[in-house]
């Protein structure tokens, strides 16, 4: 999926007519965000964190500091104090690349960690994983729990709801102990973007039918929110109250004809997906250093990410442990300082590949982070456009909705490989043939060496 050179014409957004204004005294959403094509009927825009490490290789201090200053906004309103400045200099400054910056935001936002743990943080898959553990870990350790879209044997459904807008819609909610979703606490929904309210009030609504209870927050990175409090009103006709709180508040423009314009735009720059990797021949697939974290010690019984629950002491046994697994990772991968090393998350399983690469950032390397993906977006070689290159594959982790093509964006570029190593982190049931027949080769062009990792 290389990108289609658009230099001569005139910027996406403005061919689009699509308008973000700034309307809140946080971050500068225009910072924060940029603009892409999405391939996706339901919605053409997408709105790419640049906070986030799901699209964009990102610092790894900028994106879990960005979770844990949304979580020291959450623990105010928890506490019903006023909300906190936010270092906007700092952050602002990180996200165009101030690596020292970036380094000292993270260490700020994880001395002003708050002591609130007692709540309950859902993220949405895929995008909010990583941010929803972020949030948690900013309230102090709070339980967190995130949806999914793979079922798994011997967990039972505890609840389900649709997000409209997007590519796979369906979202399950899986906890190991279901009395995690019945504690009456408050529960915190996570995002990275808040559009128009809809999936969180769809979510609430699913929820408090089973488990009601009394304070709900939602926090996104960036909430779009058009004028209204649809989300408000909404929450409060079922006897409940609801905060808002966010990083940065934009509202966006969109012209009345922006599905005719984005058709067109498709059509113009190639709207067929461009084919996956072609396979290696069988048995040929290639045999790539795996590092297994069972093998470097990992905290035993510690999950490693939220689909099933995560608790306040699975949160202080992995910090306890990062040090220790980072170094062993180091030595293991064989990585070498200075070295452009891109830790790649897969899919819902973000939040671990997150917390490595922050980890071996903070010991010195040269690391950014990112994740793959199951959104069909457009890519275009453009400056100011936020998808300017990408990569196609097939799932690899047998998933319950059938096969797919996945994605993995802006992990190329340029004349020669963008990175000297790659890892990429998968969880077991993603550690197929399938993988090493379609992300892996299709990685090959552009890292130098890539790595394994396999979580237990």
């Amino acid at each position: 999926m290389t990108g289609i050179t658009s230099e001569r014409r005139a910027p996406l957004a403005e061919r689009l007519g699509i308008r973000l204004r700034d309307v809140g005294a946080g971050a500068d959403p225009a910072v924060l965000l940029g603009l892409a094509l999405r391939r996706n009927p339901r919605r053409a825009q997408l709105l790419v964190s640049r906070v986030l490490g799901k699209h964009v290789p990102t610092d790894p201090r900028l994106v879990r500091a960005a979770g844990l200053l949304l979580g020291g906004l959450v623990a105010d309103t928890l506490a019903g104090t006023p909300l906190r400045p936010l270092p906007v200099a700092g952050l602002h400054a990180a996200v165009r690349g101030d690596r020292e910056a970036a380094a000292q935001l993270h260490a700020e936002a994880e001395q002003a960690i708050g002591r609130e743990p007692g709540a309950l943080v859902l993220g949405f898959a895929e995008t909010a994983t990583a941010l929803a553990h972020c949030v948690a870990e900013g309230l102090g350790g709070a339980a967190c729990l995130h949806s999914t879209r793979r079922p798994v044997p011997g967990y039972a459904v505890a609840g389900g709801f649709t997000e409209e807008h997007s590519h796979a819609t369906h979202h399950l909610l899986l906890p190991a102990d279901t009395a995690l979703l019945h504690s009456g606490a408050p529960l915190v929904l996570v995002d990275d973007e808040l559009s128009t309210g809809r999936t969180a009030l769809n979510t609430i609504t699913a929820l408090h039918r089973t488990a009601p209870r009394e304070h709900y927050v939602v926090a996104a990175l960036v909430d779009v929110r058009p004028a209204g409090n649809e989300l408000v009103d909404g929450v409060a006709a079922l006897g409940a109250r609801l905060d808002v709180v966010a990083l940065a508040r934009a509202a966006i423009e969109l012209p009345a004809d922006l599905a005719d314009r984005a058709a067109a735009l498709r059509a113009e720059l190639g709207d067929a997906l461009p084919p996956p990797p072609v396979p290696p021949p069988h048995g040929r697939e290639p045999r790539l250093p795996t590092v297994a974290l069972a093998d470097l010690g990992w905290p035993a019984g510690v999950p490693a990410g939220a689909r099933h629950g995560f608790t306040p002491h699975d949160h202080r046994r992995l910090a306890d442990a990062l040090p220790r697994l980072g170094a062993g990772l180091a030595r293991a991968a064989g990585l070498v300082p200075g070295e452009r090393t891109l830790v790649l998350g897969t899919e819902e399983l973000m939040h671990l590949p997150l917390r490595l690469a922050q980890t071996l950032a903070d010991a010195g390397h040269h690391v950014a982070f990112s994740s793959t993906t199951r959104s069909p977006a457009v890519v275009v070689a453009a400056q100011g456009y936020a998808l300017t290159s990408g990569i196609t594959f097939p799932a690899h982790d047998d998933p319950a909705d059938g096969p797919g093509p996945r994605f993995a964006y802006n992990v190329g570029g340029g004349d020669g490989p963008a990175w000297d190593h790659v890892l990429v982190v998968v969880d077991p049931p993603a550690d197929t043939a399938a993988l090493r027949s379609g992300l892996l080769p299709a990685l090959a062009q552009h890292t130098r060496r890539t790595s394994l990792v396999v979580t237990p």
